[in-house]
Parts: structure tokens; sequence; C-alpha cells
């Protein structure tokens, strides 16, 4: 590596910052999915407990309910495995924690057990990319059945309540395909036509990049929905058509735009335009459409046992000791841990909040784990005066605590896109208001507590980050160098090959792409670490990039032609 593509700020203590963290955004396109989802989910076991005069159970249905949080960005097809694994993910967090306070009532035990899950989750939700709202909440389950009183013979029944429950979720998140069953794909692909349209618009790294990330998601959407339907099929042209475009900016990106509005909506999939040549040159006929478009290797090449047995593989070096995730992992057990003896040392009975608190702070870098310490702080000590005003609407009857609980579900959903902080005033109360169902605390030891915990719990998780070094962050990025490179010679050596095989080899490049900078992101928030090679990072985007563009003319109208 020459010095020139080497010399860079070193990311070593740099300035944080302060009022970013705290702006608003837009609200994510699928907000309303996930806040109907668990409130539907929710409302069916709350509202039976409530028949049968057991509202103090209601924590263990709330650990199956959540679950409907997940899986909302993904085909149903895999939507309905990925949900399944969370509700048996989530059981077994909850059975490990209900039979450790069965077996303990000590505090140092019960922090350990809870920081030891914390890691856990953490590493696994992000090795198998699950997504927002990624390890939280299954922590948040876990910690809080840590310090709840159970009896080692009542755990099987409590557990059965929280799988009957994750089953009610379940059906939530896949029931609507009996309605629509290529949603999902439609709105990957409509977030395609889009970043490709701001590219177009206004071309630069930034926008470039986005449309390759974009691109990337909607094809590997695609390659798990499942069989190949005549309405995916029109949505693999259609991105293919967004990848053209990337490269070859249209005069006119309001139609793609246009285009992704009606992919959005419920009629029928556009077309793509046919470009220079017949339509027939463009599009092929039905059977010559899997040579076009290589994803139906790549479809049968995930199902057949070789490619599970790949991506299992893959799934276990994410895991190993040289991964990448490992300096997390150990940020989060030990700022956890810290966090929760520090709350007991005080008094604190139950500091299971203090562990929920430090555990969420954990993003990629430090810099962005700054941001969620601010935002999170925030957010709880809003939520505790929310809490204050609530409470007395809630203590007018069980079914006004159900309400106010299901209420407070929806809005923390329906704000989190916009900032987690805000999305936080809502979460707060709602967990403080689960501890109702099993009896009246007093209000004024709740909010101590919560507000000490809150505090500290970040002080402690802020604390782990800063002092746990991540140097293997400047690793990934030399291999993602590594790894883009490749990809981009193989890319060019396909380029005279079968358009099938040239067409995966671009995919694979636009994939490296991504995860270079993904790491190139992740490592320039980063304290404690080598200079980034910043010079290199640019020149091979750059590359990638016009690689990608002229694999797109070679793969245009002309030349898709039967071969």
């Amino acid at each position: 590596m020459s010095d020139a593509s080497t010399r860079a700020r070193r990311p070593f203590a740099r300035g944080l910052p302060l009022a970013a963290p705290f702006r608003l955004g837009r609200p994510s396109d699928t907000w309303f999915k996930p806040a109907l989802s668990v409130v539907v989910a929710s409302a069916v076991p709350h509202l039976a407990l409530l028949a049968a005069g057991r509202l103090d159970l209601v924590m263990y249905t709330m650990a199956g309910s959540l679950c409907a949080l997940y899986g909302h960005a993904l085909p149903y097809a895999r939507r309905a495995r990925t949900v399944a694994g969370v509700v048996l993910s989530m059981s077994a967090g909850l059975a490990t924690a209900l039979v450790t306070a069965s077996l303990t009532h000590s505090t140092a035990v019960l922090v350990a057990v809870g920081a030891l899950l914390a890691a856990a989750q953490k590493v696994l939700c992000d090795a198998t990319r699950i997504g927002p709202p990624g390890h939280v909440i299954l922590t948040f389950v876990s910690s809080a059945a840590l310090f709840a009183p159970q009896r080692l013979g009542q755990v099987p029944a409590h557990l059965a309540l929280t799988l009957a429950a994750g089953a009610v979720a379940w059906l939530v998140c896949v029931g609507p395909a009996l309605i629509r069953r290529e949603g999902p794909e439609r709105r990957a692909v409509a977030r395609a036509l889009e970043a490709a349209a701001d590219c177009a618009a206004d071309p630069g790294p930034r926008t470039r990049n986005g449309a390759a990330a974009a691109v990337h998601a909607a094809w590997q959407c695609l390659l798990v929905s499942g069989r190949p339907t005549p309405v995916r099929r029109s949505l693999e042209r259609l991105v293919a058509h967004a990848e053209e475009t990337v490269a070859v900016p249209p005069p006119d990106p309001d139609r793609l735009r246009a285009r992704a509005a009606l992919v959005r909506a419920r009629g029928p999939v556009p077309e793509p335009p046919p470009g220079p040549g017949t339509a027939d040159a463009l599009y092929g006929s039905e059977a010559e459409r899997p040579a076009l478009y290589g994803i139906d290797a790549e479809r049968a090449a995930l199902r057949a046992s070789g490619g599970r047995r790949a991506a299992r593989r893959t799934l276990v070096r994410s895991l190993g000791p040289g991964s990448h995730l490992l300096p997390v992992a150990a940020r989060t057990l030990i700022g956890c841990a810290l966090a929760g003896y520090l709350c007991a040392a005080l008094g604190v009975g139950r500091p299971y909040w203090a562990i929920v608190t430090a555990a969420s702070l954990y993003q990629a870098n430090v810099t962005l784990t700054w941001n969620r310490a601010l935002q999170r702080t925030l957010g709880n000590l809003l939520g505790v005066l929310v809490f204050a005003a609530v409470l007395p609407l809630s203590r007018t009857g069980p079914l006004a605590l159900v309400l106010c609980c299901l209420s407070f579900s929806f809005a923390a959903e329906a704000l989190i896109t916009r900032n987690y902080w805000l999305g936080s005033v809502a979460v707060t109360p709602m967990a403080l208001l689960v501890l109702e169902f099993g009896g009246s605390h007093p209000a004024g030891e709740l909010i101590g507590d919560r507000v000490l915990d809150t505090v500290l719990g970040a002080l402690a998780g802020f604390l782990a980050a800063t002092l746990v070094t991540n140097r293997r962050a400047a690793g990934r990025v030399e291999r993602a160098l590594e790894a883009t490179a490749r990809a981009r010679t193989e890319a060019e050596t396909a380029y005279a090959a079968p358009s099938a095989e040239l067409d995966r080899a671009r995919r694979a490049l636009t994939a490296s792409l991504v995860e270079l900078r993904e790491a190139g992101d992740t490592a320039a928030g980063e304290w404690w670490q080598r200079a980034l090679p910043e010079q290199e990072l640019l020149a091979a985007e750059q590359a990638g990039h016009r690689t990608l563009a002229a694999t797109a003319q070679r793969l245009g109208p002309a030349a898709r032609a039967p071969e």
C-alpha cells in the first residue's frame, strides 16, 4: 500500500456531534407496518389475559408479541423463516433468564448473565443482519425476566405463553402475503428506482453509492423471494433498468420516480422503456429471460445444499475469532455488566433497565454509539415525564392499562424512524406500564430508578465503547478493498462471457462495493486505530463504478439478444 494511499487523518479521538443526533429525519415508507403489526399481535393475548383475569402474565406473552416487529423488509418466504427464528431466539433467551432467576437471587450473578445474554444477542443479530430493532428487544425481554420473581416449576407454562404469542406474531407478519404476495419486492424495487433517479438528478459519490446499495438490496430481495412469478419477472427487468440508468443517466429522472410510484401502487407493474433495438431484444422470450438475467441460477444455487452450506460457513466466519463483530461484543458485555453493577451498588433493586440502556447504545462505531447515547438519554428522560402524566389514567382500570400500552406500542414504531430519541419517548412509558400489570408501584420510585438506570447505563455503555478498541475495523476495510479488486477483475474478465455470467459478476461487484462503503463508514467513526486508506477507498469505488457502467452498456438492449 503506497504512502499516497494511506495518507489520511488518523481517527484518534475526534470531536463528537451534539446537535446532529437530535435532528428529525423523514419517516420510513413502511413505518405503519411494524406499528400495526405489534399492536395486533399484542392485542390478541392482552385481551385474552384480560378476559381471564391474568394480566400479571403479560410479560410472557409480550415477549412473543414483540417478535412482530421483525422482518417487514423481507419477502414473505424469507420473512416466515426469519420471524420463526426470532420467536425461537426470544424463547431461548427468555428460558435462560427464567431458569437463572428461579435458581438464584444474587444480583451479581443476574447482572453477569444479563450481560452475557446481551453480548450474545448483539453478535447474533449483527451476524445475521436481522435489521431493526435488532438485539435490543431480545435484551429487553431477557434482562427484565432475570429480575422477575420466578419458580422453576412455572418456567414451562410461561414459555408456552411466549410461544403461543409468538405464533400469533408470526401469523400477523406473514398473513399479508394472502393479500399482496409481492409487496416487499415491489417496495425494494421502488426504492432502487428512486435511488437511481436521485443519482441521475445529482450525480456524485453519495448518490452513486446510495443507488448501488438500493439496487443490491432489490436484487437480494428478489433472490430470496421464492419461485419466479410474472410480477417478479417484471420487477427483475425494472431493477436491471435502474442499474442501466445509474451507468447512463436518463434525461428525465422524474420518469423513474413515476415508475417507482406505480411499482408501489397496487396496479400492474410498469414495464421499463425499450431502449434502442426491439423489445424482444431487450426482454427476450419467457424461456430466454433466465439466460438474460442470471438470477435464476443464483436462486438454484441458494436452494441447493451447497448453497446452504456456503451460507452457514459465512455465518460461522462472521462469528469466528477474526470477526470484526467481536470488539462490539466485548463492548456490549463490559458495558452492560458495568452498568448493572453500578446501579446495584447504588441500591437499585432491579437494574435491568441499565443493562438494556447500555446494550441499546452499541452501533457500528464509537461516533454512532455516542449519537445513540444522546438519543437514548433524552428520549428516556422525556419518556418518564410522559409516564408520570399517563399513570393516573392507566390506573383507572385494567382495560385502560391495556389500551395505554397498545397506544404507546404504536407510537413508538410510528416515531422511531424519524429519530431514535423520539421513539424512546414512547418506549419508556410503555416499558414502565408493563410493570403495572403485576401490581401498582410507587410512581416516584419507578421514575427515580428509571432516571438513574438511564444515566448510569448510558455513561457506562459509552465508557466501554471508548475503552474497548476496535482495530479490526481498519482490517475489514483492507479485506473489503481486496474483495472489491477481485470482483472488479472477475467482472472485467466476464465482459466477453455470456450475459448470465456477466450479470452474476456484475451483482457480485455491486455487493462488494456496498460492503466496501459500509466498512469505510464504520472505520471512519472509530477511535484508536491506524490511519485509513481514504485515497485508495475513493479510487476503488470510482474504478468499481466505472466497471459497473461498462458492464451495463455491455448488457444493454443490443447486447441482450439471445445467445
